[in-house]
């Protein structure tokens, strides 16, 4: 129906009808627009992001460290293990929330992989760019401090990223409504 309401009385549910909806089709689905992609929603984003990251940071240079291996493989395990606690971070929620295993995973996938991938390229390339981090052991100052800049550094690099795909509706944007 031109100039009017269609069959479906949008005020009656508290719905604003703007001005390009009420002229498209009555057929054209009701499209809900990302949330507003604020620094602290993304900053919240990425401090959930990090905590994963850190947990599985530090109990793989923690391992790789105990077994004596070099810096290669324990990266890999840290980062490994970040993805593993970062997803279990937002699975926790998301099964809370009654959604089943393999949606759950799903969700983790799709909010966390951009998030954590960014975050461990980085912490990781600071950590193996500082000179004698990798090597320094497990009580070492250079070791801890080396590891709390980078993960530091990685933080304020990612509220951008994440701030960027929340606008569109991506990666922490797809677990609000689970929440």
């Amino acid at each position: 129906m031109v100039g009017g309401m269609d069959h479906h009385d949008h005020a009656a549910h508290g719905h604003v009808a703007e001005d390009a909806r009420s002229a498209a089709s009555e057929h054209t689905p009701h499209v809900h627009p990302a949330p507003a992609a604020t620094w602290r929603m993304a900053a919240s984003a990425t401090l959930h992001c990090l905590t994963g990251c850190a947990i599985g940071e530090v109990l793989g240079m923690v391992i790789g460290t105990a077994l004596g291996w070099t810096a290669g493989p324990t990266v890999v395990l840290s980062v490994a293990l970040a993805f593993v606690f970062g997803y279990a971070l937002t699975m926790r929620g998301v099964l809370r929330a009654g959604v089943g295993f393999r949606q759950a995973l799903k969700v983790a996938l799709a909010a966390d992989t951009v998030s954590i991938a960014v975050m461990e390229l980085i912490d990781n390339a600071i950590m193996v760019g500082v000179p004698g981090a990798m090597d320094a052991g497990l009580n070492s100052r250079l070791f801890w401090v080396a590891l709390a800049v980078s993960l530091l550094i990685a933080f304020v690099l990612t509220v951008p990223v994440n701030r960027w795909l929340i606008g569109r509706g991506k990666g922490h944007a797809v677990v609000h409504r689970f929440h």
